[in-house]
């Protein structure tokens, strides 16, 4: 039997994003949403991303597979995770390559924040990838 890793690194989808994903649950901290978060977008699971969204920031339209069309995500780094009782951040490093361009990498802080027991992306802010 061989394992399928996870997008977000993991060594098994299986026992990592996968659950999130097909029950539409919501991850036990706030790092963890992130890391399924970033799985979904890896896959297109535009239903997952959206439906982890915090309703005061949702986009009404998100279309993950057409993005697939134009490249893929590689990777993905988790620089730090602060939470407490009911705020969160988790900066992090994804790297994307898209089919006509040289990879790129995406630096955020993103923020989340837990209401009735469930994390919630909000929002985050992009760090500046340019070098000196």
């Amino acid at each position: 039997m061989s394992l399928v890793s996870c997008p977000c690194g993991s060594p098994s989808y299986a026992a990592c994003c996968k659950p999130f994903h097909d029950r539409g649950c919501h991850a036990p901290c706030a790092e963890a949403l992130m890391r399924s978060r970033y799985s979904a977008y890896a896959l297109g699971l535009s239903g997952y991303v959206l439906s982890t969204w915090h309703a005061s920031t949702r986009p009404a339209h998100l279309d993950l597979q057409n993005e697939l069309k134009q490249g893929k995500w590689l990777g993905l780094q988790v620089l730090k995770h602060l939470e407490d009782s009911d705020t969160a951040t988790v900066e992090f490093v994804a790297r994307y390559k898209p089919k006509s361009a040289a990879a790129s990498r995406l630096h955020e802080r993103s923020r989340f924040v837990k209401e009735e027991g469930c994390w919630w992306y909000v929002d985050g802010d992009l760090f500046d990838e340019r070098r000196p």
